[in-house]
């Protein structure tokens, strides 16, 4: 009777200790927070950003979920001075005197990353899930990085210029997979302005019926 009464304690015991360690599905709110008050930041300053964040926010991307969990993409971290101010001055003379060059060369011009101490690039294996599995890569990182008090900013601009003759040698530095193609970057930093939230048109939300 005593070993039965040991064995049903021992049970019990063991069970408490499984819930206690069951991870809680409960809702998060900070996320639902974290993408209502993230904004696009073209402004920063001059602080380098810590590699561990970076690698923090580069984690948070490649945990997104995405076609068949194939993973076809790539994520490469830049954070050198010396390189993205070789590949600012490669492009520059790309813009001058065009539309987006009046628009970007602007007195406070630093870089062509808005001026940010680093830049993440994303690439992936052509597919026809590519921009949905990188899009979805990308907020996760762009919200990760909210959470850990950095700004950042979505650029198209980029690739075109790296996809050009003018370009060819930065892209090449990425030591991409055969065959990847450059989506996009990400500029990353601290952010030196607090721009105000731009209205969305919830006429664009509709059920069906």
């Amino acid at each position: 009777m005593k070993q039965i009464i040991i064995t049903v304690i021992l049970c019990a015991t063991a069970l408490v200790a499984l819930r206690i360690a069951a991870p809680k599905q409960e809702c998060n709110s900070n996320v639902i927070e974290a993408i209502y008050a993230r904004r696009s930041i073209r402004q920063y300053t001059d602080c380098a950003v810590e590699r561990e964040k970076l690698m923090e926010v580069a984690r948070a991307g490649i945990a997104a979920p995405n076609a068949m969990n194939r993973q076809a993409w790539a994520v490469r971290i830049v954070d050198s001075k010396e390189w993205i101010d070789a590949c600012t001055a490669a492009f520059v003379p790309t813009i001058e005197g065009t539309p987006f060059g009046e628009h970007l060369l602007t007195a406070d011009f630093k870089n062509m990353f808005r001026n940010a101490p680093a830049v993440i690039f994303v690439a992936a294996e052509p597919s026809v899930y590519a921009g949905v599995d990188c899009g979805i890569l990308g907020q996760n990182m762009m919200l990760a990085a909210y959470q850990l008090g950095l700004g950042t900013c979505c650029l198209g601009s980029p690739v075109g210029f790296m996809n050009s003759e003018a370009g060819a040698k930065f892209l090449a530095d990425l030591n991409l997979p055969e065959g990847y193609q450059l989506q996009y970057a990400i500029a990353i930093g601290y952010a030196d302005e607090a721009p105000e939230a731009k209205p969305r048109d919830e006429s664009k939300i509709s059920f069906v019926e």
